[in-house]
């Protein structure tokens, strides 16, 4: 990097951390520090989301495992097509409840629900499952800034760890959306001025070239159902199995979901929903293409296939960044990398803070309930710089993985996601299910989906986990819920009525639309497939 790009970088990192001490200044109780003061609007919400989803691990990941990953291609872009019908889902289903329980944690609901076992046994495995998931984000980040600083990714990993604990300790969630937004917008510039110069370095060959690849360019494959073959990503198991993946992941897991608290209502919530689905597809197909133009360029310049030599896929990017981005270009490239770790790590160290403090610290000693208002935000930022500092540790001792970090993070959310979103959907659909039953069937799910990985990932894609897991926990807690008296504080944010979802459905048009984008996903892709393969683009 040169003085410019440091220059820039450093302007930039400074800016966040000076935004974040600003809010923090004005946070007078926890609603404020981990909500917002539950006032932000749709539209910072739903940037802040897609920020979150696609930051640092897709950016690297994506195009690595599509230009380079053995077994990978374009295949990727089938885990995004399950995207609108789970948001239909969550807005319908978990939303209502969420905020008609005026909770700071979701947790809170099943307590109500259940009872205070149930509460404490999911937000123990959220903990457990985000505080891994912060590490590999944090590690994503290092990855490219390693390359590009000429650090050692450990050492990347201790600077990059040690900035977003200053910065998010002191924003809070307000700050966190809000450095979001802008880390998208760097982001998504970045990736289009990454197209802009492959192209040019390909000199308007790029497609005559891919058509010689085939392989690594179909989006489709209908024959694989990833079970007893050895194919992970076909088309059925990336459908079924990321659609119980996400519908778990925005409405069962605490560092999403509190983002959808944060808002003014439950309107305002599923507006936020609804602009995530619309916007996360075409930002999905700007970074595929980074990685389908890197096919034919890694193929025509045979120096830069040497540098990549040895390395892990996912230091395919930032080996290309460092040799081939243009000066200053690349400071600004760096400093949204920087802000992409920070806005997939800010965001789940403030929700593992609210988490312990909410669920856990709180319930165990009431006498914190004496704090003032200062006083509790005050010990909600030491518990985010101790979560902080978990992550960093865990990312350290992943430098040694040999997976790439999208498939890592993914396989961590599906071990757990599928039963976690059984429980969750017991109590709000059921009357059934009671705390033993649910407790009982989520330590089936999770177990079936740990025999799985330890003993069967080759012969069944981790993608089926999700469902596997689901359907292992739901059937289990409901069979085995024998007693038909529910523990309920309010009637009302406890299970939910059909009559309820018919009046959502009966608010908008949105719902249809998010179908209708679904199709729509699905032809482009076709389109794109097609016109790859005959060489329509070709000169």
């Amino acid at each position: 990097m040169t003085n410019l790009d440091w220059f820039v970088l450093t302007v930039y990192i400074l800016l966040i951390i000076g935004m974040s001490w600003a809010i923090g200044r004005r946070q007078k109780s926890q609603d404020d520090y981990y909500l917002g003061g539950r006032a932000m609007g749709s539209w910072p919400i739903a940037l802040s989301i897609v920020a979150t989803q696609v930051s640092a691990i897709s950016l690297i990941g994506a195009p690595a495992f599509i230009a380079l990953k053995s077994g990978g291609g374009l295949f990727w872009l089938q885990y995004e097509f399950a995207i609108p019908l789970a948001m239909i889902l969550v807005m319908l289903i978990l939303v209502p409840i969420y905020h008609r329980s005026r909770s700071l944690t979701i947790y809170e609901y099943l307590e109500k629900r259940f009872g205070s076992s149930t509460r404490i046994t999911l937000s123990g495995i959220f903990l457990l499952s985000r505080g891994l998931g912060s590490g590999v984000a944090l590690l994503a980040t290092s990855i490219v800034t390693s390359v590009c600083l000429g650090w050692t990714l450990e050492g990347t990993i201790l600077v990059i760890g040690l900035v977003a604990i200053i910065y998010t300790t002191f924003g809070g969630i307000k700050a966190d959306i809000y450095s979001d937004i802008i880390q998208l917008a760097v982001l998504w510039f970045g990736a289009l001025v990454m197209i802009f110069v492959l192209w040019r370095l390909l000199d308007g060959e790029a497609f005559s070239f891919l058509t010689g690849d085939s392989s690594r360019l179909m989006v489709f494959d209908l024959k694989s159902i990833g079970i007893g073959e050895g194919k992970t990503y076909g088309f059925w198991p990336m459908l079924f199995g990321t659609f119980f993946l996400y519908l778990s992941y925005y409405g069962c897991d605490q560092s999403q979901a509190q983002r959808l608290l944060a808002t003014r209502d439950a309107r305002h919530a599923q507006k936020s929903l609804f602009y995530n689905g619309l916007l996360r597809f075409p930002l999905v197909l700007t970074y595929c293409t980074v990685g389908i133009l890197l096919i034919p360029f890694i193929r025509t310049h045979p120096d830069f296939a040497v540098q990549l030599a040895g390395q892990k896929p996912d230091f395919l990017v930032p080996t290309f960044l460092i040799s081939y981005m243009p000066k200053g270009l690349l400071g600004v490239f760096v400093a949204g990398i920087f802000a992409a770790s920070m806005s997939s790590l800010d965001s789940a160290l403030n929700s593992l803070s609210a988490a312990t403090y909410k669920d856990f610290l709180a319930k165990f000693f009431p006498s914190l309930k004496k704090l003032s208002g200062k006083q509790q935000v005050r010990a909600s930022r030491i518990l985010t710089v101790l979560w902080g500092m978990i992550a960093t540790g865990f990312a350290l001792r992943m430098v040694s993985g040999s997976e790439t970090v999208v498939e890592l993070v993914n396989k961590i959310g599906s071990a757990f996601y599928g039963p976690i979103l059984a429980v969750f959907l017991l109590g709000i659909l059921t009357h059934r299910a009671s705390q033993k039953g649910a407790l009982i069937g989520l330590t089936f799910g999770v177990g079936v989906n740990l025999v799985l990985w330890t003993g069967f990932e080759a012969q069944i894609s981790w993608l089926w986990w999700n469902i596997i897991g689901f359907i292992s926990a739901f059937g289990t807690g409901y069979l085995l819920s024998f007693s038909r008296v529910r523990r309920t504080v309010d009637a009302q944010t406890d299970v939910i009525r059909i009559a309820d979802i018919k009046a959502q459905m009966g608010k908008g048009s949105f719902y249809v639309i998010l179908g209708a984008a679904f199709v729509l996903m699905i032809l482009v892709s076709i389109l794109l497939q097609t016109w790859i393969q005959k060489g329509l683009f070709s000169p």
